[in-house]
């Protein structure tokens, strides 16, 4: 439902927003690709209730959804985590060289920049911490034992992170989300994106999802994901590649890519483990 369907509506979406480019002309001039990229969101988050009621479920809360209201240390916590780890790999990349900050950029354009990133970080967690988690984890776990469950979610959350940011090109017709998908496609085949990339954001859900089981929320893994998400698009906007450098130890733009993030993800899954974060009568075996 979620590639058939978001390819099939795509198109339909793209020439809607042609018709109303007088009324809303950034969004009609975005590229076909993001009009796909949304159409499977879309679609993936509204068959998440559906499956999860066939699968038993009865309530929002079984989804990871809660009232914040005495959660807000776990929210905070998680952020701290995912922001402490993430700044000391872009501490290291630039104390070894392994990349530069942009000089050319203002004050106000860094400003600017970094309020962007917050904001798709709060977006960005949200949706993908309900949709994995609270979504594909929970629903896992409702039929297998809660690691395996936990092993499978986290490599299905690093498998959709390849698909390839590319550019549909040529006119729009109802079959052009198919030919989007091909071109996605193509991430699978760089072999040194998906190695250790692939490990580390397997290694990331699998923290993502063990905040989940430990704490019995969302909140934690939230925090966590947003403090990660806002050092990423930080990262790419505020830095620059530096010549011969080894971007398959200190990563790219993406940060996430290299295998020194490898390392430090590590790291803070051996210091969450130790956290105080875990609910009544959670057990870790």
């Amino acid at each position: 439902m979620v590639f058939v369907g978001g390819a099939l509506l795509a198109p339909w979406l793209y020439e809607l927003a042609q018709h109303f480019a007088s009324t809303f002309p950034k969004l009609a001039a975005s590229p076909f690709h993001r009009f796909v990229n949304r159409s499977l969101l879309a679609l993936a988050l509204a068959g998440l209730w559906p499956l999860l009621r066939n699968l038993g479920a009865t309530s929002w809360r079984e989804l990871g959804l809660v009232r914040p209201a005495g959660h807000w240390g776990k929210l905070s916590g998680g952020f701290a985590l995912g922001f402490v780890s993430l700044a000391l790999v872009a501490m290291i990349a630039l104390a070894s060289g392994g990349r530069a900050l942009a000089s050319h950029l203002s004050a106000a354009i860094v400003a600017q920049r970094m309020l962007s990133a917050a904001l798709t970080a709060v977006v960005v967690a949200v949706l993908e911490e309900i949709l994995f988690r609270g979504g594909v984890f929970g629903g896992l776990r409702r039929v297998f034992h809660w690691k395996f469950a936990l092993a499978v979610s986290s490599m299905i959350y690093a498998i959709v992170h390849f698909f390839a940011r590319a550019d549909y090109a040529g006119p729009v017709s109802w079959a052009s989300g198919f030919g989007q998908l091909a071109l996605m496609l193509r991430g699978f085949t760089d072999w040194q994106q998906i190695v250790p990339g692939f490990f580390n954001l397997t290694l990331a859900g699998l923290l993502l999802g063990l905040a989940y089981q430990r704490t019995g929320n969302l909140h934690f893994s939230i925090g966590l994901h947003g403090g990660w998400i806002f050092w990423l698009k930080t990262y790419g906007a505020l830095t620059t590649e530096v010549p011969r450098a080894n971007v398959w130890l200190w990563g790219t733009e993406k940060m996430i890519d290299g295998w020194l993030a490898l390392g430090v993800l590590a790291l803070a899954l051996t210091v969450f483990t130790r956290l105080p974060v875990a609910r009544k009568g959670t057990r870790i075996v």
